[in-house]
């Protein structure tokens, strides 16, 4: 008589598809982190803001504006910095099912890097208030840190491609079709914020507006990376 029992898989040949339990909490509990040391890094971009002083006597809130410039710069140009690279990274960890332990230590050193942000964005900011924006390396410091985020998001999503069992089922394919947009990012990134980091020792007044050249060549980018996962 035959068994109508079906047959057991091999033991050690389970879908690869599958992961456990305690994989998806211990991803899901990564990424509720990641955003909110996210949220907390970009709040603290604000509280030197919170210290500047209202109008008093005969100044006018525009003459305070005017005065807190540099600090009022810095600030929105950190937060949409941090936004766009915050983007990209939530777009990297969208594609994965679980990490493994080079994801989790770049994800750390990512998040030390957004977190120390607000520091080098004060005195960014403070010194643009004082004309001196790229004395004393401030400049530098600012810029690079921000070319640091970039660099480290950057190797989280190479990382992320080249080890499809980190992906989730079908993301493969999308993440290869897109990857060529996705470098071609980290690379204008990383490289704009270390030139501008340059920049800012020898013309600190103009290094601010350069940075505001990278929101249209995101734009271009994402277009050409949405086409590609379109054909994909």
């Amino acid at each position: 008589m035959m068994s109508s029992q079906p047959p057991t898989p091999a033991s050690g040949h389970a879908s690869s598809a599958e992961i456990s339990a305690r994989e998806r909490r211990s991803f899901d509990r990564l990424v509720n982190f990641t955003d909110a040391v996210v949220a907390i890094g970009i709040t603290l971009q604000l509280l030197p803001l919170i210290d500047i002083d209202g109008p008093t006597g005969d100044e006018t809130v525009w003459q305070v504006i005017s005065t807190n410039s540099g600090q009022i710069t810095a600030f929105v140009l950190s937060f949409v910095v941090v936004i766009l690279m915050w983007r990209n990274h939530n777009a990297v960890f969208n594609s994965l099912r679980r990490t493994d332990g080079i994801i989790f230590r770049l994800n750390v050193l990512w998040l030390i890097l957004v977190v120390f942000l607000p520091w080098p964005t004060a005195m960014y900011g403070t010194a643009s208030n004082d004309v001196v924006a790229g004395a004393d390396g401030v400049g530098l410091l600012y810029w690079w840190t921000l070319a640091a985020i970039s660099g480290v998001g950057s190797l989280i999503a190479v990382h992320a491609r080249r080890t499809p069992t980190l992906l989730e089922p079908g993301e493969a394919e999308i993440v290869e079709a897109t990857h060529v947009a996705n470098r071609w990012r980290g690379i204008i990134f990383f490289s704009a914020f270390i030139l501008i980091g340059v920049v800012s020792e020898f013309a600190p007044g103009i290094a601010p507006f350069l940075a505001f050249g990278l929101i249209p060549a995101d734009i271009i980018v994402s277009r050409s990376g949405k086409k590609a996962k379109e054909q994909a």
